[in-house]
């Protein structure tokens, strides 16, 4: 029977430094996990902002422990306010829509003809929302989760302006992906 090799502390140590160095450059690299969003900084078509951001909670199984939060086109806050964030963005879809007459249009429950109009330039182009899960205590996220631990639920199932915060956030601008990375929350109510 042959002995098992022991390894000396050095060459552990060693190992693992270098186990270290090596995968430390990817891991900056990459988005922080706590915020999902698209824009990676320094990406041309994104700029950093504050904005006014709608609190939900997700509306689907698995979504325990997560933050939904909604950003919405200044013409559309008014007609969305009081109404869950799913029929917020099909009035959104129905506004940009080349197809008014399709059928998730036609159960919108307000007419067609009274829908608000998306101004050229504007920003976002269309509503936006973004999943947050296993958030930090830093930048704000501390806040972000004590609001929303002690918010009753069901007046995060609503579009309300009693459910808003204010955030700094890179808002990517590419019409083929638009979207926005969460960088930190300055106030919750």
């Amino acid at each position: 029977m042959k002995p098992i090799p022991v390894f000396a502390p050095r060459f552990v140590n060693a190992f693992l430094a270098a186990l270290v160095c090596f995968a430390a450059p990817g891991l900056a690299a990459n988005p922080s996990p706590i915020v999902t969003g698209p824009a990676p900084a320094g990406q041309p078509d994104s700029i950093e902002m504050e904005q006014t951001l709608y609190v939900q909670a997700p509306d689907f199984a698995g979504g325990e422990n997560s933050i939904v939060l909604v950003w919405l086109p200044e013409p559309l806050v008014s007609t969305c306010l009081g109404r869950t964030m799913k029929q917020c963005f099909n009035i959104d879809y129905c506004i940009r829509t080349t197809n008014p007459n399709s059928a998730q249009c036609s159960s919108l429950g307000i007419p067609y003809a009274r829908l608000p109009h998306y101004p050229p330039g504007m920003q976002p182009r269309r509503a936006i929302s973004l999943f947050l899960r296993a958030l930090g205590n830093t930048n704000g996220f501390d806040r972000l989760k004590s609001f929303y631990g002690r918010a009753p639920k069901d007046s995060l199932e609503r579009l309300s302006s009693d459910a808003t915060i204010r955030a700094r956030i890179r808002y990517n601008n590419d019409p083929s992906f638009e979207g926005f990375t969460l960088l930190e929350v300055l106030s919750t109510p």
